[in-house]
C-alpha cells in the first residue's frame, strides 16, 4: 500500500489571550454559573485552551454575514484533540450550556454566530492532515485544515480535492462540511457533500460516533454522513473527516466572453450545457461586479460589457473545447471572445472572479450576499428579476454566479450607517429570495441557512418538512445545546 502521513507542526503559542483568572459576568450568564463553567472546562483542558478575556471572546462572536444577531460568549475553547472536544461537550451537557462550533468564520449566513453565555468551540487548532492515500484516493483530516492547504498537499501526490469556495485560502474543511459548501468547480466536480466519505463526530453528550466508510462503495444503514454535511454544527461536532480525492486533472485554460446583455450571456450558458459540454468552470460576473473588481484590484477587465462569462476546461485538449464554446458564445451574441493563451492568463481571470465578493463589499462598506440557486434554464429570468429589484429599491446589487449550476450570488451593497438604506437592503434581499423560490429554486446553494434565512427555510420546505427536521435535531441534541437558534 502506498501511504503518506502528514502532520502540521503544533504551534504552542496560541496567539490569543490566556484565561482571565477573575472572569466577569456575561449577559444571560450569572457570575457564579460562568465561574463554574470555566472551572470545569479548565479541569480537563490544557493551559491556554480556554479564553475568557471579553475583548478576545468578542472577536469570536460572529461570522461575515450582515443582519445576523450575535451574543456574548462565556468562553472560547481552542481544542487540539478529540478528547478536548469530548470534555467540552460533557461539561456543556452537565451544565446545560449552549455550544457554538466554529471554523474560520468566513461563513455568510450567521451559522457561526455566538449566543449569550455560550461556549464557542473554535476548531482551528485541530489542523492536521492525518493521511493521504493515493491508492484508496482518500485524505483523512481534522476539521481545522484550511481548504487550500489540503488542496496543495494532495496535489503533491498527483491528486485533486475539487471543492474550492472563493474563501479557500482561509476557510476550513470543518466549515465546508458544516455548510455543504461548493465553489467555482461545482459544474463539473460537484460540491463538498460528494467528497465526504466518512466522519468522526462528537455528539452533544460527549460520545464519539463514526459514520460512513473509506471504501469506494458502501450502503450499510442510513447515510448519516450526508446528514451531518450541511447541518451547520447543530447535530454534532465533526472532529475527523475521510475525504474522497480524484486524480489531478490537466491544467485548465479559461475563456472570457463579453456580452451586451445578461440575457445573451444566459443564452450562451444554456447553449453550452445543452450541447453536452462539461466545463470545469462556468462563471458569470455582471457589469457592477466587473467594475468593482477593477476598482479594487486594477485588473483591466472590460467595463463596457454588461456580462462577462468565464468558461474553463481541464481536458486533454482544452483549446479545442474552448473554441467550441467560444463559437456558441458568439452565436448567442457575444461581442468579444478571448481565450487565455496559458495558465498564467487563466489564473488571472480566475483571481478576478475570486475577488468579486470582496470587491463588492468595498463599494459601500457593507454587503448582504444572497445565495439563490435556480434551474439553469431560469437563470436569465433570475438576473432580469434582480435588476428590477435593484431599480425598485434604488440600490447597487452586483451579481456573480456559478452559472453552470444556476447558483447566483446577488450582492446588495449598502451603507450600514444609513437606516433607510439598511432597511431597503434587507427588503431587497428578501424579495430576491422570494423570486428564487418562484422560479423553482432554493434559498441557498452553498452558504447555508444559519440565522439569516431561518424564515425562508420554513417557507421552502413547508411545515411537514420542518417538523421532520426538528425531530432529527431532537434525536441528536435532546437538550438543544448545539448551535441553538440556527436553521429553525
Amino acid at each position: 500500500m502506498i501511504m503518506s502521513r502528514i502532520e502540521a507542526p503544533r504551534d504552542e503559542d496560541d496567539a490569543a489571550a490566556a484565561v482571565d483568572s477573575t472572569p466577569g459576568s456575561t449577559p444571560g450568564s450569572p457570575l457564579g454559573d460562568r465561574s463554574t463553567l470555566v472551572g470545569r472546562l479548565l479541569a480537563g483542558l490544557p493551559a491556554g485552551s480556554v479564553l475568557t478575556d471579553p475583548d478576545v471572546t468578542a472577536s469570536y462572536a460572529n461570522d461575515m454575514a450582515s443582519f445576523c444577531p450575535a451574543g456574548a460568549p462565556a468562553a472560547v475553547v481552542l481544542p487540539r484533540t478529540v478528547e478536548d472536544v469530548q470534555h467540552v461537550m460533557r461539561t456543556a451537557t452537565a451544565l446545560r450550556v449552549p455550544v457554538v462550533p466554529q471554523g474560520a468564520r468566513t461563513g455568510l449566513s450567521g451559522a457561526a454566530n455566538a449566543t449569550d453565555g455560550c461556549v464557542v468551540l473554535s476548531l482551528t487548532k485541530m489542523d492536521r492532515i492525518l493521511e493521504i492515500n493515493p491508492v484508496d484516493r482518500v485524505a483523512v483530516v481534522e476539521p481545522g485544515v484550511v481548504n487550500a492547504t489540503l488542496s496543495r498537499a494532495v496535489n503533491e501526490h498527483g491528486l485533486y480535492y475539487p471543492p474550492d469556495p472563493s474563501s479557500w485560502e482561509m476557510c476550513t474543511i470543518g466549515g465546508n462540511i458544516g455548510t455543504a459548501s461548493g465553489g467555482l468547480c461545482c459544474v463539473k466536480y460537484g460540491v463538498t457533500a460528494e467528497y465526504v466519505l466518512g466522519l468522526d463526530v462528537v455528539l452533544a453528550d460527549g460520545r464519539l460516533m463514526s459514520t460512513g466508510r473509506r471504501t469506494a462503495k458502501g450502503v450499510a444503514g442510513y447515510d448519516l454522513t450526508r446528514l451531518f454535511v450541511g447541518s451547520e454544527g447543530s447535530l454534532g461536532i465533526v472532529v475527523k473527516a475521510v475525504l474522497g480525492l480524484r486524480p489531478k486533472p490537466p491544467e485548465q485554460l479559461v475563456l472570457a466572453a463579453e456580452f451586451a446583455s445578461a440575457s445573451a450571456a444566459c443564452d450562451a450558458i444554456c447553449r453550452i450545457m445543452e450541447g453536452g459540454h462539461v466545463p470545469s468552470l462556468l462563471e458569470l460576473m455582471d457589469r457592477t461586479t466587473v467594475k468593482a473588481v477593477n476598482d479594487l484590484a486594477h485588473m483591466g477587465l472590460p467595463e463596457s460589457t454588461e456580462a462577462l462569462l468565464l468558461a474553463a476546461f481541464d481536458t486533454t485538449d482544452p483549446a479545442a473545447d474552448l473554441a467550441a464554446v467560444g463559437a456558441l458564445c458568439e452565436a448567442a451574441g457575444a461581442t468579444q471572445v478571448v481565450p487565455a493563451e496559458d495558465a498564467a492568463e487563466s489564473e488571472l481571470l480566475l483571481q478576478a472572479r475570486r475577488l468579486a465578493l470582496t470587491a463588492l463589499e468595498a463599494v459601500k462598506g457593507t454587503t448582504m450576499i444572497d445565495d439563490v440557486c435556480v434551474p439553469r434554464s431560469r437563470l436569465g429570468d433570475m438576473l432580469e428579476g434582480i435588476d428590477r429589484v435593484a431599480a425598485k429599491y434604488g440600490l447597487t446589487i452586483g451579481v456573480c454566479a456559478h452559472a453552470g449550476d444556476g447558483n447566483t450570488h446577488p450582492t446588495v451593497c449598502f451603507d450600514v450607517q444609513d437606516p433607510d438604506e439598511s432597511r431597503r437592503a434587507r427588503e431587497s434581499f428578501d424579495e430576491i429570495m422570494a423570486l428564487g423560490l418562484e422560479l423553482g429554486g432554493t434559498i441557498t446553494g452553498e452558504h447555508g441557512v444559519g440565522v439569516l434565512k431561518k424564515e425562508w427555510l420554513a417557507r421552502e420546505i413547508g411545515p411537514v418538512g420542518l417538523e421532520m427536521q426538528r425531530a432529527v435535531k431532537e434525536v441528536f441534541d435532546p437538550l438543544g445545546i448545539l448551535n441553538p437558534g440556527k436553521l429553525f
